[in-house]
């Protein structure tokens, strides 16, 4: 757990109060070791030692700030938390094992039997799933609503709600969401708003400046940027993260592991010059397929035909993040599955895989792999067509992109 305060022991980095973001991705964390190392140390250690029995026990009982077991307490893992709650704009963030063990952390350590969640359908497959199958096993009740229809939101509150989750930009169909509208709804309602940040990340966008109380992240994605590792975390409020979130870590375990959050905390530092260059291609290639006669029709909201452009720009520091969906014509959903297949199988470029956030570029289909567990009606209330192909735009020339699904779209 980190909070950006540190009240009990462990030291900051010392940086100027102003350091602006760039700065802070690349250097808060912890002080260097004695030895003064400059790129941050690895601690691949599962305890530490302790001078002495009565300081183990104070440390146990949270009485003095240290570090004791890693299943809830590394200093590698908060060097990441730590920057990556400056880069978020919150005063204190928890590590986890993966995006959806963020999620998993967030509903155990607010919600319990009988409580009410209002989430956006337009969420990634997963997410519906854990909240509609496996909570729901525990009496947790969720109602799914429009992600950009503010009165479903309002019209859905019950007395019992107590948590508004949306995905803005959503997977995969980037639909966005007014992250400051629904803060106001679960703010009036004595509910608190989480919105997951994954597809922007804070260099593009920072929800807690639109009244968000937690933000998700599958650090998996563009935090770790070339794909190398599983992480997420929950970034918020210090006092909450310490109250409500790391009691159930210490029992439940959902730990990120030293090594992968080194790696994660490694790809903090070329975040913004990432997002930045792969949002810039990602809206060429929109623009080059949206002229294309084979496709149906371009999902980024980078694009003015996006419904929700002017409030992404708002939102998104003028950015259309670096995620492209698209549907391939075709007559009917057979036809649409088999053409879309077939451009997927003609690049030579693109990465084959449902994972985002690569240096690379990957393609998939998301209604057979990333929302492939969902029923057919789920898909469709999503929009997730058999004709849909995301496309989450890496570092490759763009101009080799094009040429790339060109080979595909040629074929249908």
């Amino acid at each position: 757990m980190s909070d950006s305060t540190a009240p009990k022991g462990i030291p900051r980095v010392a940086l100027p109060p102003d350091a602006r973001l760039d700065t802070l991705a690349v250097r808060e964390g912890l002080p260097p070791s004695p030895w003064g190392e400059n790129s941050e140390a690895l601690y691949l250690t599962s305890s530490f030692v302790h001078p002495d029995a009565a300081t183990a026990a104070a440390r146990f009982a949270n009485e003095e700030e240290a570090f004791v077991y890693s299943r809830f307490s590394n200093p590698t893992v908060t060097m990441m938390e730590r920057r990556l709650a400056a880069l978020e704009g919150t005063s204190g963030c928890i590590a986890t094992s993966s995006g959806m063990a963020a999620i998993m952390l967030l509903v155990m350590g607010l919600l319990k039997a009988g409580d009410h969640v209002i989430c956006s359908r337009s969420v990634f497959g997963s997410t519906i799933k854990l909240l509609q199958g496996e909570f729901g096993k525990f009496g947790v009740d969720t109602t799914f609503v429009s992600q950009t229809d503010v009165a479903e939101w309002q019209a859905a509150l019950k007395p019992t709600t107590k948590l508004l989750f949306a995905e803005t930009p959503s997977n995969p169909l980037t639909e966005v969401c007014d992250i400051a509208a629904l803060a106001e709804i679960a703010h009036g309602a004595g509910a608190v708003l989480a919105v997951d940040n994954c597809f922007c990340s804070p260099a593009l966008q920072r929800p807690a400046e639109y009244g968000a109380d937690f933000i998700i992240h599958s650090g998996t994605k563009y935090l770790d940027g070339q794909g190398r590792v599983i992480a997420g975390a929950i970034c918020g409020p210090a006092d909450a993260i310490e109250s409500k979130f790391v009691p159930v870590m210490r029992s439940a375990g959902m730990s990120l592991s030293p090594f992968n959050a080194w790696v994660v905390l490694k790809g903090l530092e070329t975040l913004s010059i990432r997002m930045r260059e792969q949002s810039a291609r990602a809206l060429q290639l929109a623009q080059w397929l949206q002229a294309q006669p084979q496709v149906e029709r371009v999902y980024y909201p980078g694009l003015e035909s996006h419904p929700q452009h002017a409030l992404a720009m708002r939102q998104q520091g003028g950015s259309g993040g670096a995620v492209v969906s698209f549907i391939v014509r075709g007559e009917g959903a057979e036809a649409g599955r088999r053409n879309a297949f077939a451009l997927i199988d003609h690049t030579r470029i693109c990465s084959i895989t449902a994972n985002l956030g690569d240096t690379k570029t990957t393609i998939t289909h998301p209604a057979s792999t990333s929302h492939g567990r969902l029923t057919e009606a789920q898909r469709l209330a999503a929009g997730i067509t058999q004709g849909l192909i995301r496309v989450a735009v890496g570092l490759d020339d763009v101009e080799d992109l094009k040429n790339d699904l060109a080979r595909g779209l040629a074929t249908i």
